[in-house]
């Protein structure tokens, strides 16, 4: 049986009515098959359901994870959103009069989710087996297509509806890597074109989890290659080239250069226009973008010539973008600057791109120098070889060694060496390297 997205509460009692006639049942025992038709558990789950989808319409966002941390998380990163000018963030906490601070965040993700506090958010996501949205999603995490078409033909509405800080089902199966899931979605109508609260789509997503075949798809079912989401220029291939996604980066430029400017054509080892934009008006253009979510720190690119020039340094160093880094440096671009949370070198050791690390050592990168990388919980006081160490990079290691790494710095965070970042990360024989080559762990 479908349940119609407008259903009201008189038409479920009016079916109940009916089932009681026809099999002479209490209204008591009819309500209850009603209900359990639809996948609850109690005519008043049913009901409770029914009533704030009717109240709260379309612009209702259902609850899908069961730990009330996650909730606080998206609090979070709505609020950095929102502070960072994303026009979907800002206007949620003005629809609930809701000042820029965690309270403010809190109060607007649960009213966003019908609920007139953030307790009684709280207490609702304890108790979610029987929500259609969370249903699916656990079909989608569960890649259980059967069940997730299931739930679609009885409940067509979870196609156009959103969870929590707009995330629709689409969005949330791009990230799964299976694409019977996306299929399912689109045949029945899901917007492809659909942004979150940040204005993220499911390219974004393909980009930002270097999902080259995922973006295939959703870009030959229409998706939109030139929106931006968290910053002006914060577009799917801005999202790849953040984290030097490289084999997402090719299908998506393949359908358009956007943004195009410095950083992006770094990133996409094009030295040809890396060498047009040098001087041009256009590197820095669309930088307002600079993190894909609230994990990073705060800033601000700036229109300084220095900065543009060296962040872009850092996307070529990220992508293994060898040619564009040998091509920046020759200009005048530094193989040192720490533009945002991390020199070129820490961010090709951190990724693994072991011809990047030899290309800027080879350009007078510092092997040992000093920074900062990722969350400010991160790193502070860390060096390329404890973000080679944390991800287990053994090349990156050998080749930093090589080139006079000091494997005995302690970062200021957390005290520890690269050996200590290696066992930390679970990389026992990273940590047996950095040890046997003069490294030291603190306790």
């Amino acid at each position: 049986m479908t349940l119609p997205a407008a259903v009201s509460l008189e038409q479920l009692r009016k079916q109940a009515k009916d089932l009681r006639r026809a099999r002479s049942l209490k209204l008591a025992e009819a309500q209850l098959l009603i209900a359990r038709r639809y996948g609850f558990p109690s005519w008043p789950k049913l009901r409770a359901y029914v009533d704030r989808v009717a109240t709260a319409g379309r612009s209702l966002q259902h609850a899908f994870e069961a730990d009330p941390d996650y909730y606080a998380g998206r609090a979070g990163g709505l609020l950095s959103s929102a502070q960072d000018g994303t026009p979907a963030a800002v206007a949620a906490f003005a629809r609930w009069s809701a000042p820029l601070t965690a309270a403010g965040a809190r109060l607007v993700v649960a009213r966003n989710h019908g609920f007139t506090s953030w307790p009684v958010l709280r207490r609702h996501v304890g108790d979610l087996d029987a929500e259609p949205f969370a249903r699916a999603f656990r079909a989608l995490r569960a890649q259980d297509v059967d069940g997730l078409t299931e739930l679609l033909d009885t409940f067509p509405e979870l196609v156009t509806a959103v969870g929590t800080n707009g995330n629709d089902l689409l969005g949330l199966a791009s990230a799964t890597c299976d694409e019977r899931l996306v299929s399912a979605l689109l045949e029945r109508g899901a917007d492809v074109a659909h942004g979150n609260a940040h204005g993220w789509t499911a390219l974004h997503q393909a980009g930002y989890a270097n999902l080259p075949h995922m973006a295939r798809v959703l870009i030959a079912a229409g998706a939109p290659v030139d929106v931006s989401a968290r910053g002006d220029g914060g577009t799917p291939l801005a999202a790849a080239l953040f984290w030097g996604n490289r084999e997402v980066a090719a299908v998506l430029a393949a359908h358009g250069v956007v943004p195009r400017n410095l950083r992006t054509a770094a990133g996409l080892n094009d030295v040809a226009l890396v060498e047009e934009l040098w001087d041009s008006p256009d590197a820095g253009a669309h930088r307002g973008f600079y993190r894909p979510h609230g994990g990073f720190p705060a800033w601000r690119p700036s229109d300084a010539m220095t900065e543009i020039r060296d962040e872009a340094m850092s996307w070529a160093a990220r992508a293994d973008a060898v040619d564009a880094i040998s091509a920046l440096r020759r200009l005048g671009a530094s193989p040192d600057a720490n533009v945002y949370q991390g020199t070129p070198l820490t961010w090709a050791a951190a990724q693994g791109r072991v011809a990047a690390v030899r290309r800027l050592l080879a350009l007078g990168a510092a092997p040992s120098a000093v920074g900062t990388f990722g969350g400010p919980h991160h790193g502070v006081g860390t060096t390329a070889l404890h973000h080679a160490a944390e991800g287990g990079h053994l090349e990156v290691i050998e080749v930093l060694l090589d080139a006079g790494a000091d494997p005995t710095v302690v970062d200021d965070l957390y005290g520890g060496t690269p050996a200590n970042w290696a066992g930390h990360g679970g990389h026992e024989d990273a940590r047996e390297l950095l040890l046997s080559r003069g490294g030291t762990e603190r306790t």
